[in-house]
């Protein structure tokens, strides 16, 4: 009888290994979509990213706009002016003999103009270069924060990606627990039936069954999941059919953390653009100092007149003149306002420096972090490793000592729950792992850089 009981186990386990082999085999073929590819797809369709290119393109014109101040100004005016009387003035007329005094008419009621004025600055105190710089650094500064969005994105796409890998590997492990505990208790059926075990022994692996079906429902839902969140990602129907490449992998991270921390304080986009902030805030303390001086202006400009539509002139008035001038202003007295102004822009500029100083202390923080996460899911994916062939072995010896009626139902499925655990373990030890990785790689402001996600990133400011 016990022969015929180590057959039945034999032939148990054997299904249970063909199973779990089969679930890698039964695994959808046909071209699926890798992390570089996933990664311009979500480029392409990015709508944060699109807003902050939109952003750029704003500033850019803005700063051509500005530019626009350094050139001549045409402009031009047409007008019309009726009056309630014909203009007159006191005067002698001549055509009488002897002269005499009378109200003689000098214009006309109906008066048209037509004026052309030419503006050229001479001299601003600045203002006018000041201004140029300001918008011109604006737009360096919304190209950082594009960089800043696309490598967020990079990011976030990855992330996606390595958790559809993981919640695959966690729905197959789940897959091969039931199978196994389906065996299990098939096993106890056939001793029950021959009066070996008691009732309570096979209701108990009985349950453990409907409890490993829970938690195969769980991981598909989760898998789901995952997918739905990788295709929003990708700005797809969130019902699209998802197959990746799988790529969850090891593979040793070898620069250490002074490294890190120093790539990171080269590379990182928002430090780049706080320093061009504070230029920026600098340039608004020239802006300001230029109410101090005179603006000089070259004006020139060209009229017609006349009393009827055409301007061509009238009795009274010529059909047209020029001048040519040179206006300069200058604010004398404001009872300091210049000067306060001043003071608040230094003030500013003193805040922006300050704030630069603690996004480098976060950056490094946040450096340091990804480095130690890093770190410790390297260790957890040796430690899991070595965690699945401990429990492997713990599940052999208990399903043979079980066969020989020396273990209990509660010790094999004891022994199931720790290989269940060991494997889901490992499986997030090493998405961790790559999460990690990716995430240190933002932080030092180079993910994308390393050509796996197929993005100029390094080609911009």
């Amino acid at each position: 009888m016990k022969g015929r009981f180590v057959i039945a186990m034999i032939v148990s386990s054997w299904l249970v290994f063909s199973a779990g082999s089969g679930i890698a085999s039964s695994r959808e073929t046909g071209d699926r979509l890798g992390l570089r590819e996933s990664i311009s797809i979500a480029i392409s369709k990015s709508l944060a990213l699109d807003s902050a290119r939109e952003e750029v393109k704003a500033l850019e014109a803005l700063s051509r706009e500005a530019r626009t101040a350094f050139y001549p100004s045409l402009s031009t005016s047409y007008s019309y002016t009726r009056l309630n009387e014909t203009p007159e003035a006191p005067g002698i007329d001549f055509s009488f003999s002897p002269p005499v005094m009378k109200h003689l008419q000098v214009g006309t009621k109906n008066n048209y103009a037509w004026q052309f004025q030419l503006r050229q600055p001479l001299y601003a105190g600045g203002r006018i270069e000041s201004g140029y710089e300001i918008q011109e650094l604006g737009t360096r500064i919304s190209r950082y924060d594009e960089k800043t969005a696309l490598q967020d994105l990079v990011l976030e796409v990855t992330e996606s990606y390595f958790g559809i890998l993981k919640s695959e590997r966690i729905r197959d492990v789940a897959m091969q627990s039931l199978e196994q505990l389906k065996a299990h208790r098939n096993r106890a059926r056939s001793f029950y039936n021959v009066g070996i075990i008691p009732k309570n022994d096979l209701l108990f692996a009985e349950l453990e069954v409907a409890n490993g079906r829970q938690s195969l429902v769980r991981a598909e839902n989760a898998l789901q999941l995952a997918k739905a969140r990788f295709n929003t990602l990708l700005r797809r129907d969130i019902d699209t059919p998802v197959r990746i490449e799988d790529i969850l992998t090891y593979e040793p991270y070898e620069p250490d953390f002074d490294t890190c921390r120093v790539l990171g304080l080269e590379k990182r986009s928002e430090l780049h653009s706080y320093e061009q902030r504070i230029e920026q805030v600098r340039k608004t303390v020239d802006l300001a100092k230029a109410d101090f001086y005179p603006a000089v202006n070259l004006v020139g400009s060209y009229g017609r007149y006349g009393d009827t539509p055409r301007v061509s002139g009238s009795e009274y008035h010529e059909e047209y003149d020029w001048n040519i001038l040179a206006v300069a202003e200058w604010n004398l007295w404001e009872w300091g306002k210049t000067k306060y102004a001043v003071s608040e822009r230094h003030s500013r500029e003193r805040q922006a420096i300050n704030a630069l100083g603690q996004i480098k202390d976060s950056v490094v923080l946040e450096i340091k972090n990804d480095y130690l996460f890093l770190r410790e899911a390297e260790k957890h994916i040796f430690v899991a490793e070595k965690a699945i062939e401990q429990a492997e072995e713990n599940l052999r010896i208990n399903n043979e000592r079980y066969n020989q009626q020396v273990a209990t139902s509660t010790d094999v499925i004891d022994a199931q729950t720790i290989l269940t655990g060991a494997k889901s373990d490992y499986y997030n030890a090493l998405s961790d792992y790559n999460i990690a990785h990716k995430r240190l790689e933002r932080s030092m402001g180079v993910i994308g850089e390393t050509g796996d996600a197929g993005i100029s990133v390094e080609k911009m400011p």
